[in-house]
């Protein structure tokens, strides 16, 4: 039997998520009914919302937990169906370029802070680690970034002599790397400290300068520069 009282349209029209949102803006919206209007709507035992707010459970309420939930984990939310799991995933996507793009907007970087920017969408949401370069000029313009490496859930390597190599095919003079911790953990291990200083001697030789190494987690970052680790 359906259960009548479960669908949003039988609300108080100024509870309705899409209703709310025309009549107070999208930032007057919880996280849940947001994400209810990507549902769009719910079973015969679920409203849109609820569907929503087990989902949010199953992140445990936080959204970069729900950033990093793929097609697969977000069809486990019975009523979330292939379609409907693409269509959130697609939103979580956009929502990763647009933050990519403001950060690729900038003419230079000048500071660990405008380098998270960029490396934060590529890396914060990803539950394997994985080792991005921004190659940029001796004005601090970045002309290119790329994610070099990609490994498990506990490390990744990062080939010294392919970052050099594509500095010098990219006429780099230079660097900053960045790699995600998945556990949450933002303190540098022995072997990222063993790694930054290897780059850093080996990129001198080329007379190239390693500007900093940032280390991403849901935490934020930090900055090997900022805390005089380079």
């Amino acid at each position: 039997m359906i259960n009548l009282s479960n669908s949003i349209k039988n609300w108080a029209e100024d509870e309705r998520p899409r209703e709310k949102m025309l009549q107070k803006g999208a930032a007057a919206l919880s996280d849940a009914e947001l994400l209810a209007i990507l549902i769009s709507s719910g079973t015969r035992e679920k409203s849109a919302l609820d569907l929503a707010r087990e989902i949010l459970a199953q992140a445990h309420n936080h959204l970069h937990e729900l950033s990093r939930l793929g097609i697969m984990e977000l069809k486990k939310t019975k009523g979330i169906g292939e379609a409907r799991a693409i269509t959130i995933s697609a939103a979580l996507e956009l929502g990763r370029r647009r933050q990519l793009a403001e950060g690729l907007q900038r003419t230079t970087i000048s500071s660990s802070k405008e380098a998270a920017e960029i490396a934060i969408p590529l890396l914060q949401d990803l539950n394997h680690e994985a080792f991005c370069v921004m190659y940029l000029n001796q004005g601090s313009r970045l002309i290119r970034h790329e994610i070099i490496s990609s490994g498990g859930l506990t490390g990744t390597i990062a080939d010294i002599r392919i970052i050099l190599k594509n500095a010098l095919l990219q006429n780099a003079n230079q660097v900053i790397v960045a790699h995600n911790h998945p556990s949450g953990n933002l303190q540098p291990s022995g072997a990222d400290k063993e790694l930054t200083r290897k780059l850093r001697q080996a990129a001198e030789l080329m007379d190239i300068k390693l500007i900093d190494h940032l280390i991403i987690s849901s935490a934020g970052y930090l900055s090997f520069s900022d805390q005089g680790l380079i």
